[in-house]
């Protein structure tokens, strides 16, 4: 058995956190297959390789759950240091695999991985190590803000290169955020803000695709053949939908208009086959999801597990930005960036991560039930 486990004849997880994983990870195979039974001659293709994700993703989060948080915390360094590696892997010629323009997946048995999943999942575990390690120190130097970040902005510099925008800008404001939870000194953390606003404001300004997208997001209907097609197309799949829908498989833009209907534009189509409904269901299950990873947070921090406290912070705001992004670009509130939507859009390299990160957030759950039983005169846990 696990280090700490204990008949309480309760269950070892959060029963609903596990049921509303489940629930969008079902709906959107679901609405995966359906956004992609035109897109190759068998028309059951995808379906099948997420079937196989799913699996691999369920075997590895029993693994993580299986593990100690004592394990995860001593492991963290390592861990960053394999991550970086990993990204710098992708780019070394017969490993990596370009895709658009755009090298960010290493091809491995069964799986194709973008590496930046796994490294936001790294450094979330190291991030929450660091601040166990240091946290006096981040609340009084400047120092101590600057080195997790330092390392980080490595990372994140590795993800431009690859180029990936969106996933160096959730790392970094994952980050960031989670220091400031963690009492961070105010002055110098938005100072660092500031930096990090400006150096991406550059990026966008200097590098020619990237400011077509920008304006093709405040204005997408000017640029309705190029930059802002994809947009045009998400926009006219929600309106074709209405409230209500025209029912799951009667997408039309799913047909060779909406690119990456079955990735990061799935939401799209469940608007068009499942109406507003079918949107704003997704968007409460997000919200539900969200709010229990954050009272295990409270509960690990109520148990006194402070690498846990963070681990789950930490979770909880990457996989929440990640969920935010997505969906707002989708609904044309924000640009367009290559993000998927969590546990739900077509991939395996990101439906494994999230399964592994919302077992970590379980084992969390499970530790801290755990010690809490052991102290005398505490109330059950009915958060």
């Amino acid at each position: 058995m696990p280090d700490g486990v204990r008949g309480r004849g309760a269950l070892p997880v959060d029963g609903l956190l596990l049921a509303v994983a489940a629930g969008l990870v079902a709906l959107g195979f679901v609405m995966m297959t359906s956004a992609s039974v035109h897109l190759h001659m068998d028309e059951f293709y995808f379906a099948r390789r997420q079937v196989l994700h799913l699996s691999l993703g369920l075997v590895a989060a029993a693994v993580v759950w299986w593990i100690p948080l004592k394990w995860w915390e001593r492991l963290g360094p390592l861990l960053l240091l394999m991550g970086l590696l990993l990204l710098v892997a992708v780019k070394l010629p017969g490993l990596g695999v370009t895709v658009k323009g755009s090298t960010r997946w290493l091809n491995l048995p069964g799986l194709r991985v973008q590496v930046s999943e796994p490294f936001k999942w790294i450094a979330v575990i190291y991030l929450a190590g660091y601040i166990v390690r240091h946290g006096s120190e981040l609340r009084q130097q400047a120092i101590a803000l600057l080195r997790p970040l330092a390392l980080l902005g490595l990372g994140a510099g590795l993800l431009l290169w690859e180029p990936d925008f969106g996933a160096a800008v959730v790392l970094m404001a994952t980050a960031t955020l989670l220091l400031f939870l963690a009492g961070a000194r105010l002055l110098p953390l938005i100072s660092l803000f500031a930096a990090l606003v400006a150096a991406a404001m550059a990026l966008v300004i200097f590098e020619p695709y990237r400011m077509r997208r920008l304006v093709a997001f405040l204005d997408p209907w000017a640029h309705s053949q190029d930059s802002g097609y994809q947009l045009i197309q998400a926009l006219i799949a929600f309106g074709r939908g209405g409230w209500f829908g025209l029912g799951l498989g009667n997408s039309v833009q799913k047909m060779f208009y909406l690119p990456e209907g079955h990735t990061d534009f799935i939401l799209a189509v469940i608007g068009e086959e499942l109406g507003w409904i079918g949107v704003m269901t997704v968007i409460l299950a997000f919200a539900v999801l969200l709010w229990r990873i954050f009272e295990t947070a409270r509960l690990a921090e109520v148990a006194g597990l402070a690498f846990g406290t963070w681990l789950t912070y930490g979770i909880g705001l990457w996989l929440g930005l990640s969920a935010i992004i997505n969906i707002g670009v989708n609904l044309g509130v924000l640009p367009t960036k290559g993000l998927t939507l969590p546990l739900m859009s077509y991939g395996g390299g990101s439906l494994v991560v999230d399964c592994m990160a919302l077992a970590l957030v379980q084992r969390v759950y499970f530790e801290a039930r755990d010690v809490l039983a052991e102290k005398p005169g505490k109330k059950p846990w009915r958060g």
